[in-house]
């Protein structure tokens, strides 16, 4: 039951878009189809499970013995850069037309701030192997959520009469407030 919980509350709770605000280039910017956004989704969710996992190996078979936290930051950017690299081979091999899709996206996700902060928080939380995995899905699932909430949005918006002095990035940044407000309904649910 702990660790459903902890997968919830990363996911509606603790959702690194919505509650934390790290990830966000990504979820203003994505596109207005939602299979770009599912498929970016995804690909940062393997990201930060992945993440999660082998920093936590890192962080607990090499840091932490050898009194070397400090390194943490770099050992984790080095993490997620080579994971990043990895998806970015495995798709554009797999489906060259999704790797065209989701173009600077991709290789973004090396610089998004939610795998750093997940991973992060991870390590400072003291969170189980397990627990961190749990966690680093969870945090996945919910970027995913966010992005996709939003690219469906944006993809009505695009059959709006959005008034002229709203189109574009105002409209953006009122939706992600709105969301993020409604996110914030879910903090009396579960806590953790």
């Amino acid at each position: 039951m702990e660790l459903i919980l902890l997968f919830l509350s990363a996911v509606l709770v603790n959702n690194f878009v919505l509650t934390y605000f790290l990830g966000i280039c990504p979820f203003l910017n994505i596109s207005n189809r939602l299979d770009s956004a599912f498929s970016l989704g995804m690909a940062t969710t393997f990201v930060m499970t992945m993440t999660a996992a082998v920093s936590w190996l890192i962080n607990n078979f090499i840091l932490i013995p050898y009194q070397l936290q400090y390194l943490e930051y770099v050992a984790f950017i080095l993490v997620i850069a080579s994971l990043v690299q990895l998806v970015e081979m495995f798709i554009q091999r797999i489906s060259p037309s999704l790797y065209e899709a989701l173009g600077i996206f991709l290789p973004l996700i090396t610089t998004n701030c939610a795998i750093l902060g997940m991973a992060l928080f991870a390590s400072m939380r003291g969170y189980s192997f397990i627990q961190t995995i749990i966690y680093g899905f969870g945090a996945g699932t919910g970027f995913t959520l966010a992005i996709l909430i939003m690219a469906g949005i944006r993809e009505r918006l695009e059959l709006a009469d959005v008034p002229q002095p709203f189109k574009g990035a105002p409209i953006t940044l009122l939706i992600a407030g709105i969301l993020a407000l409604a996110f914030m309904g879910f903090a009396g649910l579960l806590a953790v």
